[in-house]
């Protein structure tokens, strides 16, 4: 990971050398508990720095950009952020790492993933980060969860017309939801799929934006969307529902 904090200037991140410490440890980690837990098909070092590094790093200038504020007053800022079907910790951990105050849920459906975070959060000493089993559609019906965060995250989850009633039922009135997608022309495909789905829900589409991620050639997009109004009390509905019938495909 030797060009990995040149990399992260390209983003305007300004990496210390503890920070570059942290990420060698975490890519390390990953090739490790990958022979046990199977958290991931990428473990080769080059690969994890840019399809899982900062590729997850990669949404913090537009947060910044649609909040009207620098990187740095982002990266200083104390929101409560939930990351949905995080697996390994991307891309909720690799955001913690450059934004320590960042109030951090890592939220998983499988335990031995849970357990490799747990590992992750001791062994560096984070605070204000916590990793909970659980599924979204499941705690998103009661509080605290119900609209309890500022921010919500989701990278590799679901298609979008099943993302959307994840995500939405989690963030507050006045919140972001960010998801990591593909190349825009999928990302269109799935908008279009998921018909009124995020007015349904409680949301705004406020851009589709295409991401350059350093290194990588692959193309990368981010739907940012914004909790306008709350999500009406009906979602989420069950996970079983969710899946046979996309708020898209009932329109």
């Amino acid at each position: 990971m030797q060009h990995f904090a040149e990399h992260a200037t390209e983003l305007g991140l300004t990496l210390s050398s503890e920070q570059c410490l942290r990420f060698e440890q975490y890519a390390a980690a990953l090739a490790e508990w990958n022979e046990r837990f199977n958290l991931t098909t990428i473990t080769e070092p080059a690969q994890v720095e840019t399809h899982h590094f900062l590729d997850s790093l990669s949404a913090l200038p537009v947060l910044a950009a649609v909040q009207s504020l620098k990187l740095p007053a982002l990266l200083t800022s104390t929101p409560t952020a939930i990351d949905v079907g995080t697996g390994a910790g991307l891309p909720g951990l690799a955001l913690k790492l450059v934004w320590p105050s960042l109030q951090l849920t890592l939220l998983e459906g499988t335990g031995k993933k849970v357990t490799f975070l747990e590992h992750m959060i001791q062994l560096y000493g984070l605070s204000g980060v916590r990793a909970v089993h659980g599924r979204a559609e499941e705690l998103a019906g009661h509080a605290p969860w119900r609209e309890g965060f500022d921010l919500v995250l989701a990278r590799a989850v679901a298609p979008l017309p099943i993302l959307l009633e994840y995500l939405l039922p989690l963030a507050r009135v006045g919140g972001w939801i960010l998801a990591y997608k593909g190349a825009v022309p999928q990302v269109d495909a799935e908008l279009t799929a998921s018909g009124d789905a995020i007015t349904q829900l409680g949301g705004q589409l406020i851009s589709v934006q295409a991401l350059q991620v350093p290194g990588l050639h692959e193309r990368r997009s981010l739907i940012v969307m914004r909790k306008v109004k709350p999500t009406p009390r009906a979602f989420p509905r069950a996970s079983g529902v969710i899946r046979k019938r996309p708020l898209g495909s009932s329109q």
